[in-house]
């Protein structure tokens, strides 16, 4: 039997965390081992426990959700973050998107939805629809100071020359959104090819997730 997927919790509310093992603890293929109040706790909870999925509040006392899942995507192979947040539009979810997080989900989410986004993120699918991913990216290039745009596209181009011309054709995919399957039938490969394509393009990008490379992607100007 494929081993479940081990999960923490970290938020700094009871109620919440109590609410989530609930829903979580039922579902077979799903594993808590580990709960936390604030980000530093949580830092800890997660070296201990080394969980696949962390479901992380943002706003917390003594070290926010930003800071700790910027803390997670700087280590060698982190967790997949999903944020918790109770506004999609919280200008919060989208920094911590762009700093490491692999997708979010608003706290009123049904049980079954956020049991199939942490199955998906675990197997290292995208949660995020190509529209919500869109919608992302243009927040994050938005704030980005005036006149750095040529400086960020250079940069964005020479990161992306390191790849080879497959990894570059599977890099424009996720940029567009794709999940492995979707890539694995355009460009005719299996999806397992696939996934080792994207762990090589993460490497070579010094991306924590995703979302990371389709920034860079269209900070090049290729989607």
């Amino acid at each position: 039997m494929t081993a479940p997927i081990r999960v923490v919790l970290v938020d700094d509310d009871p109620l919440v965390r109590a609410g989530l093992s609930l829903m979580l603890g039922g579902a077979p293929q799903l594993e808590i081992v580990g709960e936390a109040a604030d980000g530093a706790d949580g830092l800890e909870v997660i070296a201990r426990t080394h969980p696949d999925v962390v479901l992380m509040d943002i706003r917390m006392p003594r070290m926010d959700g930003l800071a700790a899942t910027q803390r997670l995507s700087g280590q060698p192979d982190p967790p997949a973050v999903i944020v918790l947040t109770t506004f999609d539009a919280d200008e919060y979810v989208v920094r911590a998107l762009a700093n490491g997080a692999t997708g979010f989900l608003l706290k009123d989410t049904s049980p079954s939805t956020i049991v199939d986004a942490i199955q998906k993120v675990a197997a290292g699918e995208p949660m995020l629809s190509p529209s919500v991913t869109a919608q992302l990216i243009r927040k994050v290039l938005e704030t980005e100071p005036a006149g750095s745009g040529s400086g960020r596209a250079s940069a964005a181009e020479a990161r992306l020359s390191t790849l080879s011309d497959r990894e570059r054709e599977v890099a424009l995919a996720v940029g567009r959104g794709s999940s492995n399957a979707e890539i694995a039938r355009e460009l005719f490969m299996g999806v397992a090819t696939v996934k080792a394509h994207v762990s090589h393009i993460l490497l070579k990008l010094g991306a924590a997730n995703r979302v990371q490379v389709a920034i860079c992607v269209h900070e090049a100007g290729l989607v």
